[in-house]
């Protein structure tokens, strides 16, 4: 353990020691001569954890998150651990996918036509000019489902449950800190750039709930950064970044896992972090 810092006793602390805890930091918090004294086990973690003590110290709202987030009945040991009440949306939008998937046989039937940006069938999308085309008449036709549509289209159960956990673990945190109101307008809003920029790169022949999970870990991501409350490893946006990365290259299908929805990674991404950024949460009044 290595001795970091020295505070007052009557500090509060528990509330910043618990938030350590969930983002895997090791640490511990002894009392020294009427002080208290904070520990790490990985020096590395000195000054990201300093400023973030900081930061807890002087702003009464970051404060408050983080202590109403320690206190949350949703957390289970320090753990994130939801039940459906607590996350209806989510869970509705889980339910929904899973059924689309049962009734298309994963986009294997006629009727998963009906839920891409254009039928497939019905016109020529091979250039930009006629994806713009069809999708025009497709939306003068009335029939504007289709902008949201695809996110319920999934053609393996090994893609809608990564989806699946993905979009409960981290949209269930949305909808409970920041209310179903905000989390909705995210959906919407990162499906529409997620869907739009695939469908005009490369056609109507995708689906799944990925470019919303992306557009959620964005704003997760760069909303916790501006007032702390969501509980995820800093690796997993690491990992998510680079996953994307990787999908703009040949190794996916090296690997025999197919074409990925590179673009609609991409366009929820974008998404989620613009709506952190011109949506800001409101902090709590001092």
């Amino acid at each position: 353990m290595y001795r970091v810092k020295q505070l007052d006793a009557s500090l509060d602390l528990a509330g910043f020691s618990q938030w350590l805890r969930e983002q895997g930091v090791g640490h511990r918090i002894t009392e020294e001569g009427g002080f208290q004294v904070l520990w790490l086990e990985n020096p590395d973690h000195t000054d990201p954890v300093l400023e973030a003590l900081d930061r807890f110290l002087s702003e009464p709202e970051v404060q408050q998150a983080v202590n109403a987030t320690s206190q949350s009945p949703v957390f289970v040991a320090g753990r994130w651990q939801p039940s459906p009440r607590h996350a209806p949306l989510v869970l509705a939008m889980i339910v929904i996918a899973a059924t689309v998937a049962w009734v298309t046989d994963m986009g294997r039937s006629q009727l998963s036509t009906v839920l891409m940006m254009v039928d497939p069938q019905n016109f020529a999308w091979n250039t930009l000019s006629a994806r713009v085309e069809a999708l025009r008449e497709t939306l003068t036709a009335g029939q504007v489902w289709r902008l949201i549509s695809p996110d319920f289209l999934h053609f393996s159960w090994t893609h809608i449950i990564f989806n699946s956990v993905m979009l409960w673990f981290l949209g269930s945190q949305v909808e409970w800190f920041d209310g179903k109101a905000r989390l909705l307008v995210l959906v919407v809003f990162a499906s529409l750039v997620s869907n739009g920029l695939q469908y005009f790169v490369s056609g109507p022949l995708f689906g799944g709930l990925s470019g919303v999970v992306y557009g959620i870990l964005g704003y997760c991501w760069l909303s916790q950064r501006r007032l702390p409350r969501f509980q995820f490893p800093p690796a997993l946006v690491t990992f998510a970044v680079v996953w994307m990365v990787i999908g703009f290259t040949p190794l996916p299908e090296m690997l025999g896992l197919g074409r990925m929805a590179n673009e609609a990674h991409l366009g929820g991404f974008i998404a989620g972090l613009a709506l952190a950024v011109t949506m800001p949460v409101r902090r709590p009044a001092r």
